[in-house]
């Protein structure tokens, strides 16, 4: 499924999520950790050029927390 602009979209399952940062550290660009440690998504529907990083941001979640859509 593609968001209404043709690119995907991030989806985080804040149930799993703790908030262990490696997403931030491999997209810093989609994803920050807020002052009290939450995870928030900066952008749901980055463009392509910033695929590779959201694809890495997804492997490297130790809770597989993250999913393309």
């Amino acid at each position: 499924e593609l968001g209404d602009d043709g690119r995907v979209r991030i989806v985080v399952d804040l149930l799993k999520c703790e908030s262990n940062g490696m997403c931030v550290s491999a997209a810093p660009a989609i994803f920050e950790l807020s002052d009290d440690d939450e995870l928030v998504v900066l952008n749901e529907t980055p463009p392509e050029p910033e695929r590779p990083q959201l694809e890495a941001a997804v492997r490297m979640c130790p809770k597989q927390a993250l999913s393309i859509v």
